[in-house]
């Protein structure tokens, strides 16, 4: 006899799926059923609430400076030019670009076959080319001079990076000495708003000629 029915009638136990329970008991069961529905029915109405396609609902990043301007700016080519776009830019004070990573990479077939990470270092020399446009500042024209790391501090990788995220890169320049081509800057590189890498970054700026 089932919980609770042994306080009733035998006449008062109903069948209930196929158990004999009381009528308290499916009740409850029917109370917790209708509940379920209910819930799960509400849940349902407040997704549907905004019926924009996925696609439509997040803006894209603005272009601030394109890959031909970044071409003109930066020394480096493929494979070694890891800034897509600057998407915030004030020359000689900070700048923004992001990187589109993609399974394409070429660093990808050995790092891992099995398990495809962007190597650390490359995060690292992707935001020292963000650094480098913040510096080589060409609204004048451009410029012939080169910069070149001259130290990294208290870098620390936070998360993976992974083939289809899109690592967004924010160097500012911290301090600067004229006198001796030195720039201290400050870098956070983020994928989806969490910080995946930051450090400090030490250059020199060197003419090219």
């Amino acid at each position: 006899m089932g919980w609770g029915s042994e306080c009733l009638p035998e006449e008062a136990v109903v069948e209930f799926g196929g158990d004999k329970r009381s009528p308290l008991v499916s009740n409850q069961l029917k109370t917790t059923h209708t509940s379920l529905i209910a819930n799960c029915a509400s849940t349902a109405s407040d997704s549907s609430k905004d019926e924009t396609p996925i696609e439509l609902r997040f803006p894209a990043f603005p272009t601030v400076v394109d890959i031909n301007q970044i071409r003109e700016i930066l020394p480096h080519r493929f494979p070694f030019l890891l800034v897509d776009r600057v998407i915030e830019y004030n020359p000689g004070v900070s700048a923004v670009g992001i990187k589109n990573v993609t399974i394409n990479d070429n660093f990808f077939p050995g790092h891992f076959p099995d398990r495809p990470i962007m190597p650390g270092v490359l995060m690292v020399e992707a935001m020292a080319q963000v650094g480098g446009l913040v510096m080589l500042q060409p609204e004048v024209g451009g410029s012939r001079d080169s910069f070149f790391f001259a130290g990294i501090d208290k870098v620390r990788f936070r998360k993976p990076v992974v083939a289809g995220d899109t690592l967004v890169m924010r160097m500012t320049l911290t301090k600067l000495q004229k006198r001796f081509g030195i720039a201290k800057m400050d870098g956070k590189a983020y994928v989806g708003g969490e910080v995946v890498c930051e450090g400090e970054f030490l250059m020199a700026m060197g003419s090219s000629e």
